[in-house]
């Protein structure tokens, strides 16, 4: 495997994940939310990071405030220049943000820095195994392997529509498989 590949894939993902109609975006956002606090099990007062959508992601937002509705706290992840490990930030409803790096959106820099027990991540495309194709900057991956080490129990959530489901994906021994794929049509656990 090769990073062509990965760009390949990459545009390809894009691609389908762009051309998700309107029909099938709406209200998958609500119930990809409740597939999500049906199923995956979570700890008490779980500290929760999840990202900010943008283009075509799923919107997470509805997952989000369900959360903290709950009783969970939301962290944001904070892309910094020098570190492939994200770091993440406490956020709720109402509290601003500001474009960072990648044209992100985060937590401002006072906002009280957290560690989550789970990692609510986007992908362009995930494999039966549960291997995602990310953006290619490898955050993400570094950064669950970082976290596994400090936090065995730490839970890798994929969110994003049944359509980025793929047969295959390029991967490598830089890639780290998630726990749980959330969809608008269910849940599915992967064995690691």
């Amino acid at each position: 495997m090769n990073n062509m590949d990965k760009s390949a894939a990459r545009a390809e993902a894009r691609v389908r994940r762009s051309a998700i109609t309107p029909h099938d975006r709406d209200g998958a956002s609500t119930k990809a939310a409740a597939w999500f606090l049906k199923d995956v099990p979570l700890q008490k007062n779980s500290i929760i990071s999840a990202y900010w959508p943008l283009q075509s992601e799923l919107d997470c937002r509805p997952l989000l405030n369900a959360l903290l509705s709950n009783g969970h706290h939301i962290a944001l992840p904070v892309v910094t220049a020098r570190a492939r490990t994200l770091r993440f930030r406490r956020w709720q409803p109402g509290d601003d943000l500001s474009k960072g790096n990648f044209g992100v959106f985060e937590p401002l820099a006072d906002a009280d820095e957290v560690m989550p027990n789970v990692v609510i991540v986007p992908f362009l495309a995930v494999n039966p195994q549960g291997f995602r194709l990310g953006y290619g900057r490898g955050y993400y991956d570094h950064t669950l392997r970082v976290l596994r080490e400090t936090t065995p129990d730490l839970l890798a959530v994929g969110l994003g529509f049944s359509a980025q489901e793929v047969t295959y994906v390029p991967y490598d021994e830089n890639d780290e498989p998630m726990d749980w794929l959330v969809t608008e049509q269910g849940t599915r656990r992967f064995q690691r």
